[in-house]
């Protein structure tokens, strides 16, 4: 199957640090959950409008889609699209993407 998404560096190492977070406290649990965000992602790439905006925090180049606790931030309009970053939404989401993306905002 073709992949409909491509994670930046930035992006899959979030991922990474996430599926490691929660692979101490339950390995089967992060497999689960790695599972269903490709299956997600692959969805996503197949239909990238599916995401919401979110004008304060980036230009409309961008779209937001939440999976579980976490904001993926992905360039919508590219084939694939690309995923630029997956962060948990209790974190200050504008200073992370300031730093993050930082003028292309």
């Amino acid at each position: 199957m073709r992949r409909l998404f491509l994670l930046t560096p930035e992006a899959k190492s979030d991922l990474e640090q996430i599926l490691l977070d929660i692979a101490e406290d339950s390995p089967d649990t992060a497999e689960r959950l790695r599972q269903e965000f490709y299956e997600g992602l692959q969805s996503l790439g197949r239909l990238p409008g599916i995401g919401h905006y979110h004008d304060e925090l980036l230009s409309r180049k961008y779209r937001f889609w939440n999976f579980y606790s976490y904001v993926v931030a992905y360039v919508w309009e590219a084939r694939p699209i690309q995923v630029i970053s997956v962060v948990h939404g209790a974190r200050d989401l504008a200073v992370f993407f300031n730093l993050r993306v930082g003028q292309d905002t």
